[in-house]
């Protein structure tokens, strides 16, 4: 190779160098910037019945759309340990043996939206509303952040089947991972793959208690999935499938919205 070509040859190459540091500076400084993501802005409510994959679901859908997770029961329980005037409140109204009221609960989620970073793209809310007034108190209070939301996704199941899926279902205590005596049994009976530890089966996860428990959720729940098909934001995904392919369906959806989905 003559000089003049070496010389253009290395030219080049610099060339190219420069043009991927220059690549990867931008792509450095759009992940620390907290630039859009596909989800910017994703705001969505997981219905679903005990044991129908709201668990598996919502941590998948915060990570993948960079949102928050919000679970009521565990924001309640997170504001009374740290007693804050919502979590004091709160405290006062469950040891009088009464339910916390919906505009607590709505504004436990408004603090949220607020004051947790991780919900400035969004958020994904889990176990909340479950009747018509709490829909309508979380509209106004979206409302008046100038937001709304943009899908209602009810994991679909038959009772029966979600019924032989619980009633196997066995627990760690210490971590919270779960395993299932029939579709996914721990490697040693009753124990632990990761630390050993005995497994426990929760005392209400028993058909009687199940039943009565799924009666409940159908007759809370029945009203509030009629309140979002009505606004056309109700989408429902066949939660019989596999994990993987309901995550799949759950993508779709909120990548293409509610009308291109149903």
């Amino acid at each position: 190779m003559a000089p003049s070509d070496e010389l253009e040859y290395l030219k080049s190459l610099v060339a190219q160098l420069n043009d991927k540091i220059h690549a990867l500076e931008e792509k450095a400084k759009a992940a620390v910037s907290g630039s859009k993501t596909p989800a910017q802005q994703l705001r969505t409510i997981l219905i679903g019945p005990p044991g129908a994959g709201k668990g598996t679901q919502a941590p998948r859908i915060r990570d993948e759309f960079c949102v928050c997770h919000l679970a009521t029961g565990d924001l309640l329980r997170e504001q009374i340990t740290k007693q804050t005037e919502l979590g004091k409140m709160a405290k006062k109204i469950m040891d009088a043996g009464e339910l916390v009221s919906d505009e607590i609960m709505v504004n436990m989620i408004k603090d949220q939206l607020e004051n947790n970073k991780a919900c400035r793209n969004g958020f994904v809310l889990d176990g909340f509303p479950r009747t018509i007034p709490q829909a309508e108190k979380l509209d106004t209070m979206l409302e008046s952040r100038g937001e709304k939301l943009d899908s209602a996704v009810e994991l679909v199941i038959p009772d029966q089947l979600l019924i032989s899926r619980i009633t196997g279902r066995l627990i760690h205590p210490g971590s919270g991972r779960t395993y299932h005596k029939e579709f996914q049994p721990p490697r040693k009976p009753m124990t632990d793959d990761v630390t050993g530890e005995p497994l426990i089966q929760r005392s209400d996860d028993n058909v009687a208690t199940l039943t009565k428990r799924l009666v409940t959720y159908h007759k809370q729940t029945g009203p509030v999935v009629d309140y979002y098909k009505n606004k056309s934001l109700w989408v429902g995904i066949d939660a019989a499938q596999s994990p993987n392919l309901v995550w799949e369906n759950l993508r779709k959806v909120f990548k293409q919205g509610p009308a291109k989905s149903s």
